[in-house]
């Protein structure tokens, strides 16, 4: 019996808690996941299910439509080149904003910031305004694809300076220093210390990035002209079929955007850890 007992202990004390939410902690989580829930979860789990309503065969006339399949490829593909861009840009602008000291710095810190706080709807007018067809810079792109790229820069700048700005400010620059010392070159040095740190806060900037773009209606409504095969996005696409009374093709648009958006920030988050573990 002593032996049976002796040998129970060990797995009894190996034994852990599967929490350790206390009871203000449990209110806390459970108030948090019904606030997602009504927010986030329910409303998507309503557009999924609206979509799904017709069937597959419903789905897929929806998306298939020759005007949408357009408005789909266009919105994807000026989305994923801003992406690309604001990557780039916003690394760059992020570093010369913590890294340098120049006259003017605080105010192009808030200018960083209109984007976020200024109206979409006025966005689109101040754009019109500069590059419609009146465009005192002699810049016209009013009514073409260049607009949807245009007013994607404007809304999506700020997000992947925002994110990386912070991780900049918090490397320890000895750290390069003793790299430095070591005989490691500059392009070494961001590759193997500084890029690794910088690419979680790449991968979430991007990935906001991306989905606003891909929903963006505000700002290059009045730009783009919305013309069906060249500048007509699925946000338009989406608004005329609720106008149309056919909610389940809306539904099933935004379902595919869902999805997209999804598979964007799976494959970031794959970069992401893959360059963190090579790091």
């Amino acid at each position: 019996m002593s032996v049976h007992i002796e040998a129970v202990r060990p797995a009894a004390a190996r034994r852990t808690p599967t929490h350790n939410l206390t009871r203000t902690s449990g209110i806390g989580l459970g108030v948090t996941m019904i606030w997602f829930s009504l927010l986030v979860i329910i409303p998507l789990a309503a557009v999924v299910a609206t979509a799904a309503a017709g069937g597959w065969d419903g789905f897929w006339r929806a998306i298939s439509n020759e005007q949408t399949a357009a408005a789909i490829r266009v919105t994807v593909t000026a989305a994923f080149a801003v992406t690309l861009v604001n990557i780039v840009i916003g690394t760059m602008v992020a570093w010369v904003l913590v890294r340098d000291r120049f006259p003017g710095k605080g105010l192009l810190e808030l200018v960083i910031d209109i984007p976020f706080a200024l109206p979409t709807i006025v966005a689109g007018l101040v754009l019109l305004s500069l590059y419609g067809n009146d465009s005192p810079l002699g810049l016209h792109f009013a009514n073409t694809q260049w607009s949807i790229y245009l007013a994607f820069l404007f809304v999506t700048l700020p997000f992947i300076v925002r994110t990386v700005q912070p991780v900049l400010e918090e490397l320890d620059q000895e750290v390069e220093e003793a790299a430095a010392s070591l005989g490691a070159s500059r392009f070494t040095t961001f590759r193997r210390i500084i890029l690794p740190a910088l690419v979680p806060a790449i991968a979430a900037g991007a990935a906001l990035s991306f989905a606003r773009a891909v929903g963006e209606y505000g700002s290059l409504v009045l730009l783009s002209g919305n013309l069906p095969f060249e500048s007509e996005v699925t946000s338009v696409r989406i608004l005329s079929a609720i106008e149309n009374d056919n909610r389940a093709s809306a539904a099933s648009i935004a379902t595919l955007l869902l999805l997209i958006s999804l598979a964007v920030i799976i494959v970031l988050d794959l970069v992401q850890r893959r360059v963190a573990r090579r790091g």
